[in-house]
């Protein structure tokens, strides 16, 4: 598509999710907290965030163009921030639009979707498990092991639209994580 021609063309797959990570990044280097890119593959962390009192907060987050986000599985550290970024329908000039939750509010809304799936199959025992995932043992995936994870849509996280103030005031929370620069403490 031609984006000279007020079109948005569609980010890559392959890049979506790095897109997302860079523009939270920004969001928070914007409110003066250091944040920068986990290298690899780490489980469950995409951004470490730095407070200016050297204070560690990990961020995970989950970029779509789609109307939803799929497969989420959520956030298991009591200390963890779960950022959704919406690209859709966005211009190559336009800001995205951000989602922030904490683990409390995952747990809520991961809670609130097992309830709504049960009303739908009350034949079935859908639970979250031990790292706050929903899992729906009689949905079974192409490896025939039971589904983890939900479809997230914006109506059920609108209210944590923009909410970055949750990270900021956490940051000023977490219990003497402090960075020490070169062996002085």
């Amino acid at each position: 598509m031609d984006v000279t021609k007020g079109v948005r063309a569609l980010i890559d797959k392959s890049i979506l999710g790095i897109a997302g990570e860079f523009a939270v990044a920004t969001e928070l280097c914007r409110r003066n907290l250091y944040t920068q890119l986990t290298l690899g593959n780490q489980k469950r962390v995409d951004l470490l965030t730095v407070s200016r009192e050297g204070k560690f907060l990990r961020i995970e987050v989950k970029a779509k163009q789609t109307p939803t986000w799929s497969n989420i599985k959520g956030l298991s550290a009591a200390d963890a921030f779960l950022v959704f970024v919406d690209f859709a329908g966005k211009k190559e000039t336009e800001r995205p639009e951000f989602f922030v939750l904490s683990a409390a509010d995952w747990r809520f809304l991961a809670t609130e979707h097992i309830e709504q799936y049960r009303l739908k199959h009350p034949d079935r025992n859908p639970y979250l498990d031990a790292e706050n995932c929903p899992v729906f043992p009689e949905e079974l995936d192409v490896r025939g092991k039971p589904y983890r994870g939900c479809t997230v849509k914006i109506a059920a996280i609108e209210s944590h639209r923009e909410a970055w103030q949750k990270i900021l005031d956490a940051c000023a929370q977490i219990p003497d994580a402090v960075v020490k620069e070169n062996g002085d403490e």
